[in-house]
């Protein structure tokens, strides 16, 4: 049953839905939290925690992808970040939060004006590696190419490219373009690739090697894609998705197994609920983290769409602060609205309806059911 309806005449669109759209039911057992397993492993590398921190400079330092490490969860640096074009940044991450809303992105290309260190990357990325956790570092497709070596030479865990949308089938009249089947193989570390959005795009990303996809279209708190680019991809759609890409990959391969990572639109332990009982692994964080007193961003967030020098789509938010990065992520909350203990909001999710890992949890019922959030 197709379930596209009638835009026009001419134009037939597929109904889409996103984690507001949606909710989990209950099941007939339920569990004691304490019963429920939150942990996850990619390659390697096991984590406590389904949580892994978007390469933002306003969510992630040095400290904090260490501080994120060791409760359990992940930390990754955006290696084209202010970290890598400044020994010291801290006085430009305090001077953006403090910027005029009308002066904002104009500043902020400025400031990111500043060419990105080599030699940075690998003092950032060792810094991260001394504390003892695993360390993963992000570049965008373009710059890949130009900075990977760096990237692996300097000891990283995990890859990370991440890019608004990243396909397998990049064309391009100017440049070579990264060929992502041939890197993934002759790289020696998982890489983690996306944004992806649809089944077929994550297909091809799986059949490049990539050991994680990352789902999601500018679907932040940060970006502005949607009135800037008229695109958008709506979350639950998006990672159910992609979920039953990995599932026809799984058969495809011979049982290799690529772990969804939903990006965006996971503001709140609500939507992390979702995302998993949609499909996903892990959750990459933004927003969410965002909000921690120790986040370098003091209550702004913003992505690198914010300062892209031709064509900003993304804008200096707002998220204010709600708690230290350790009650974000395992409470006490202070009040009810879904930013305080994720983590705990997720096991109790899962035990009230009887499930107790997260594999099995991606089982759960859902319902369509849509409501206008506070």
């Amino acid at each position: 049953m197709s379930n596209e309806i009638e835009i026009g005449r001419g134009k037939r669109g597929r109904r889409a839905y996103s984690f507001d759209d949606i909710a989990v039911v209950p099941s007939r057992r339920t569990r004691d939290p304490k019963d429920v397993s939150v942990g996850w492993q990619i390659d390697a590398y096991h984590f406590d925690l389904p949580i892994v921190a978007a390469p933002m400079d306003s969510v992630m330092t040095p400290d904090s992808a260490v501080a994120l490490g060791r409760f359990g969860g992940l930390g990754v640096l955006d290696l084209e970040g202010l970290w890598t074009r400044y020994e010291s940044p801290e006085p430009l991450l305090a001077e953006i939060a403090e910027l005029p809303a009308d002066e904002a992105t104009h500043r902020m290309q400025a400031i990111y004006s500043e060419p990105i260190k080599p030699e940075l990357i690998t003092q950032r990325l060792k810094e991260i590696r001394s504390a003892g956790v695993t360390v993963a570092g992000a570049l965008t497709p373009q710059r890949t190419q130009e900075f990977y070596k760096t990237v692996v030479d300097a000891g990283v865990d995990l890859f990370v490219i991440r890019g608004t949308t990243v396909s397998a089938e990049h064309v391009s009249g100017n440049a070579e373009p990264l060929n992502l089947k041939r890197f993934i193989y002759e790289l020696d570390v998982p890489v983690v690739v996306g944004g992806a959005s649809t089944y077929t795009a994550a297909l091809h990303l799986m059949r490049t090697g990539a050991a994680g996809v990352l789902v999601g279209f500018g679907g932040g708190a940060a970006h502005t894609t949607r009135v800037s680019l008229g695109i958008h991809a709506p979350m639950a759609t998006s990672v159910a998705d992609v979920a039953a890409a990995r599932r026809d990959y799984l058969d495809e391969s011979g049982g290799r197994y690529v772990h969804v990572i939903a990006d965006g639109g996971v503001g709140h332990s609500g939507d992390i609920v979702k995302a998993v009982a949609c499909g996903a692994d892990a959750v990459m964080l933004g927003a969410a983290l965002a909000r921690a007193a120790e986040a370098p961003g003091k209550g702004f967030h913003w992505g690198p769409e914010a300062h892209h020098p031709q064509l900003p789509r993304g804008e200096r938010v707002e998220v204010g602060t709600v708690g230290t990065l350790e009650e974000i992520l395992f409470g006490p909350g202070k009040q009810a609205d879904g930013t305080l203990n994720l983590v705990g909001a997720l096991r109790r999710a899962m035990a009230t309806t009887g499930y107790s890992d997260l594999k099995e949890f991606q089982r759960v019922e859902v319902v369509v059911s849509p409501y206008q959030p506070r």
